[in-house]
This record gives structure tokens, C-alpha cells and sequence, in this order.
């Protein structure tokens, strides 16, 4: 076969087959040949140390294999390279315990066999089997067997003589090796039915028989299937302990990351209430490790809210500090009939509208998204209501709004909500027929919350080419209705603060619909 290539010239067939790394018509499979692959690249690696600690190939060398029982290199290693030398030896060294104290076991019963055996006047060997203490020598296929093998030292060949009861018909299989007398081999192999055997070998040799030439080899050899059932159940119980423990560290680690990190779940609720608007400070026990980053945290929200209240006092202060002088001003102004009058008018209004808008910028822009806030949007709605039925009761407006049963929630100034409001209602109210409708609620499926707000009037409405220019600031359609062109603008930048949107769109009714969304806060069911 092709595979052949790839073995050293003279390698043993049948070894490689006895390995298993050659099936049996003598091919490699892909697993075999990288085992073999490894093998012979140590095989050079060790041909090299050993010509250069021992070239002398008629000087005795010994190797000794550790890995017996778990690799082929010794065997390979005496075929390629010790078999030609004329005293070498490779001895491999089980490491194993099961199998080392199995060993121990056999020798002792090989012990034992030794002592009992005699031999008669011809040197033949002779055992009382009665005097031999474990009764499993006696029983059938009992796992525990020994056998006396007639040693021919001209072609190496080995009859068997005597062999326990528990062998029954069977005799044990052993390979040829050389034997020193008195020397003790171990080899696995098969034996009655089968079963794996680990087998102890002992030459003997009859001093007083009248053919001294002749040798005897004392084989004991012990049932593995116990020992590798043992260390199948070892494995096991091996498995199952070290699922268990994997389970248990797993439940140790669980808890201990939730209990160690339960204050940080009081401080991440805690964190939630301050943005939901429900607290304007961090509130609750926490441990000792936390505590100066909750009181630095609160430290800073406080001094926030503390500035947040210095810009509004100073917005409110210069909105008094420039409308008085501008008031003033055009009342001086308005007793002279001419153009200097008039053009003096124009200017003041402009100025006030310029002065309305950034003191509203000013202090939206100081006050958006301050953390705490939460301003409750039915009594602001019905409140500017009330106001917009006295304002425009002369045009008998029929003013309906639809809150739900949800008690809904802006999460932002009170102020802002009722300026945005009051300009959407002022508007619609100023050019409404007949009637201004109102809804309120929350947007469907939305995280975080939002909270829609819908205004819509019977007026004559805005053309479409209209409808991206009537937001801009001081852009008035219809100069006969009084008003500053700012209402709408201002609604918009507040919109754009709270990071809301604006949408305007035709009415059903014929007039304006104006939708608005902006962040809730966390809402109730009202009672």
C-alpha cells in the first residue's frame, strides 16, 4: 500500500499492526498517521542523543519509556533502533496507579506461586494447587489465573506445562521476549473469553535438574475489567463532582455579585427617581463606599438647581430692566403725530419682540431637562382653558379637551409647559370659528416615555407653503390680527430644548393641527 511510504526502511509490519496504528491490511487512517508522524520525529530526536552519548553499538545501552501504556515509542524505538544493538534494553516504566497497584497485587500472587513450586527428580515442575490460599485459582474464569511454560533457549519457544483451574481449557498468550532468569515482565494482553489481562512473567531455572539447560517461565495474570470498571466509576463520580462544584461556584459567584451589588441597585433606583422627576436628590441608605459619591452627586444637584434659579431670577430681572425704559419710550413717543412717532413705534416693537424671545430662550435654555422635573399636564391645560374662555369670550369658542384616565406627566418646568401651551391655545383660540379641540396621551410602545399633545381649531388653516415659514421668528401671515409673530417660534425652540417635535398640519375641521411630542415622566393610573 501506499501508506508504507511513509514508514522507515525494515520497520516491523506486524508491530505496527499489533500497535493499531497499521490496520489490518496495512494502512494508516488519518489519526494514526499523525501519531506515527510524532513518533518517528522523536525517534530522530532520540537516534541522535543516543550516538552521541553511546556510539558504541556493542556497548550495552537501556532506555527507559515512561509513557508505557500510553504510547508506542518504546516499542518503536527498540524496532528501529535497539533490536541491532547486541545489549540493549527498553524497560517502560508504568505510571498509571490503578495499573501500578495491580501490579503490586499480581506480584504478590506471583510471590506466592514461586514459593509453592517444586520440582521432581527429572526437573519437572510441580505445584499443590490446594496449598495456594485464594480460592479464585480453583473457580473457572474467576479473573485471577497462572501458568508454568517450558523455556527452549535455542529457538525461543515456550510449551506450556501446568496452568491453575480458572484457565480451564485456555491457555495464556504471551509474547517472545528475552528473559532474564529472575526478571520481572509486565505485559497487557488477552486472555479467557477475551478479557483484558495485565500478565506478570518470572524466569526460573531448576539448579539440581539433570538438564539445566532447561528454563521455566511462571506467568500470573490478573482480570483488568474490574480495575477499568473502577476507574470508569472513579471518572464518573470524577464528572459528576466536578459538575457539581462547577454548579456551586457558578451559585456562589451569582450570589455573591447579588448581594455585593444591591446597594448599587438602591443607588441605580434612586438615579431613576431624580430623572423620572419622583426626587430631586439621591435618596436612601447606601454603604460607606458609595456614600461620598451620593453626597457629591447631591452636592452637584443642588448647586445645579441653585444656579438653575440665579438665571431665572436674573431673566426676570432684565425683562423689567428693559421693558420699563422701553414703555417709556413709546408712551414719550406716542404724543408726536409724525413720522419720527411712527417709525420710533416700529422700532419698540421690534425691540420687545427681540427682547421676548431670547429672555424666553434664555431661560428655557437654563431650565431643559433640569433633573426632578415633572410638572402634571391637566391642571396646567385646564387652567389655560379657563384663562383663553375670558380672553376670547366674545367669539363664544367651544373649547373640549380629552386627558384619558392616564394622569399624565411633562418632564420639565411647569413654566415651559404653560408658555408652549399658552401659545398653541392663543393661537388656535385667535383664529377659531367655532371650536378648539384638545387631546392629551401617551405615545404608544415608546421608550422612553413620550407624551403627545394634539391642538386643532375650525379656522381658515395654513397652506402648505406656508406651513415651514409661520415658525420662524417675527413671521406674522396676517398683519391685521394683532400679535408679535413669535408665539410659534418660541413653541418650536421649546420643542427642540425638551428634544420634542413639532408637526402642523391641516385640520379635519378646516383649520390647524398642531401635534407635539415631548418627554413624560412616569405616569399613575388615577384613582
Amino acid at each position: 500500500p501506499a501508506s508504507l511510504a511513509e514508514l522507515y526502511p525494515g520497520q516491523s509490519i506486524e508491530l505496527l499492526k499489533a500497535l493499531h496504528i497499521l490496520t489490518r491490511d496495512g494502512r494508516l487512517n488519518q489519526d494514526s498517521r499523525r501519531k506515527l508522524k510524532q513518533v518517528q520525529h522523536l525517534v530522530r530526536f532520540i537516534d541522535t542523543l543516543i550516538h552521541d552519548v553511546q556510539p558504541d553499538a556493542a556497548a550495552s545501552l537501556t532506555l527507559a519509556d515512561h509513557g508505557a501504556g500510553k504510547s508506542y515509542l518504546g516499542f518503536i524505538l527498540y524496532d528501529l533502533l535497539l533490536a541491532q544493538r547486541a545489549h540493549a534494553r527498553v524497560y517502560g516504566i508504568e505510571t498509571r496507579p490503578e495499573l501500578v497497584e495491580r501490579s503490586h497485587a499480581l506480584a504478590q500472587q506471583l510471590g506466592q506461586l514461586t514459593a509453592q513450586l517444586e520440582f521432581d527428580a527429572a526437573g519437572r515442575p510441580r505445584i499443590d494447587s490446594q496449598a495456594l490460599s485464594d480460592p479464585r485459582w480453583q473457580r473457572p474464569y474467576s479473573g485471577l489465573y497462572w501458568q508454568i511454560d517450558e523455556m527452549n533457549l535455542g529457538a525461543q519457544q515456550r510449551h506450556s506445562e501446568l496452568r491453575s483451574r480458572s484457565l480451564w481449557d485456555t491457555r495464556l498468550q504471551l509474547d517472545v521476549d528475552a528473559l532474564v532468569d529472575g526478571a520481572l515482565h509486565v505485559h497487557e494482553g488477552l486472555g479467557p473469553k477475551g478479557a483484558p489481562l495485565l500478565m506478570l512473567e518470572r524466569a526460573l531455572r531448576a539448579g539440581d535438574a539433570p538438564a539445566p539447560q532447561s528454563r521455566w517461565r511462571l506467568v500470573v495474570a490478573g482480570d483488568l475489567q474490574e480495575t477499568e470498571a473502577a476507574v470508569q466509576r472513579f471518572t464518573g463520580v470524577l464528572v459528576l463532582s466536578l459538575a457539581a462544584l462547577l454548579v456551586l461556584l457558578a451559585l456562589a459567584a451569582w450570589a455573591q455579585v447579588a448581594v455585593g451589588l444591591r446597594p448599587l441597585r438602591a443607588l441605580q433606583r434612586s438615579l431613576h427617581n431624580v430623572h423620572q422627576g419622583e426626587a430631586t436628590q439621591l435618596l436612601g441608605a447606601f454603604p460607606q463606599e458609595v456614600q461620598p459619591l451620593v453626597t457629591d452627586f447631591n452636592q452637584v444637584l443642588a448647586r445645579n438647581a441653585e444656579v438653575v434659579a440665579r438665571a431665572r431670577t436674573h431673566a426676570g430681572n432684565l425683562a423689567h430692566a428693559l421693558k420699563t425704559p422701553l414703555s417709556v419710550l413709546g408712551q414719550a413717543t406716542a404724543l408726536q403725530r409724525n413720522d419720527l412717532e411712527r417709525l420710533v413705534q416700529e422700532q419698540l416693537a421690534l425691540a420687545r419682540r427681540h427682547v421676548d424671545w431670547h429672555l424666553a430662550q434664555a431661560r428655557v435654555a437654563a431650565t431643559q431637562q433640569l433633573p426632578g422635573q415633572r410638572t402634571a399636564v391637566a391642571p396646567v391645560l385646564d387652567g389655560l382653558v379657563r384663562v383663553m374662555q375670558r380672553v376670547y369670550a366674545d367669539k363664544h369658542l367651544h373649547i373640549s379637551s380629552e386627558l384619558g384616565d392616564t394622569a399624565l406627566l411633562f418632564a420639565g418646568e411647569e413654566q415651559d409647559l404653560q408658555e408652549l401651551l399658552g401659545n398653541l391655545l392663543d393661537n388656535a383660540c385667535k383664529w377659531a370659528k367655532s371650536g378648539v379641540w384638545i387631546r392629551a396621551a401617551l405615545v404608544a410602545g415608546a421608550l422612553p416615555a413620550r407624551l403627545r399633545l394634539q391642538i386643532e381649531d375650525d379656522g381658515p388653516g395654513i397652506s402648505a407653503e406656508h406651513l415651514q415659514a409661520v415658525v420662524a421668528r417675527g413671521v406674522r401671515l396676517d398683519e391685521a390680527v394683532p400679535g408679535t409673530g413669535l408665539g410659534l417660534a418660541i413653541v418650536q425652540d421649546l420643542v427642540a430644548l425638551y428634544d420634542g417635535q413639532l408637526l402642523l398640519q391641516p385640520s379635519p375641521h378646516g383649520g390647524l393641527l398642531v401635534t407635539v411630542e415631548l418627554t413624560a415622566s412616569a405616569v399613575s393610573k388615577t384613582a
